[in-house]
């Protein structure tokens, strides 16, 4: 049989506040699963989100630099306006 490297199982010691230790537990057994596959889904989720979220499309890419804003342009601000505007 072959087993994959990278699907082998290593024990990992982690250094965390009692408080949270005993939360998590709870919401564990309270959710029938253990507490190390609820830490290896959400870093599993962590790092896969990590790479999907730095990969840029070609399209992306070709309009970066298309559009050129004041160094004081307040984007939230102006989308706050356009909104009130809209809205009103």
């Amino acid at each position: 049989m072959y087993v994959n490297k990278n699907d082998m199982e290593t024990k990992l010691t982690l250094r965390l506040n009692k408080r949270v230790i005993d939360r998590a537990k709870d919401y564990a057994h309270s959710h029938n699963i253990s507490l190390s596959k609820i830490i290896e889904s959400y870093l599993e989720a962590l790092t896969r989100q990590k790479s999907v979220a730095t990969e840029i499309t070609p399209l992306v890419e070709s309009l970066s630099g298309v559009i050129h804003l004041d160094e004081n342009f307040d984007y939230r601000m102006d989308y706050s306006n356009y909104l009130k505007e809209k809205y009103n």
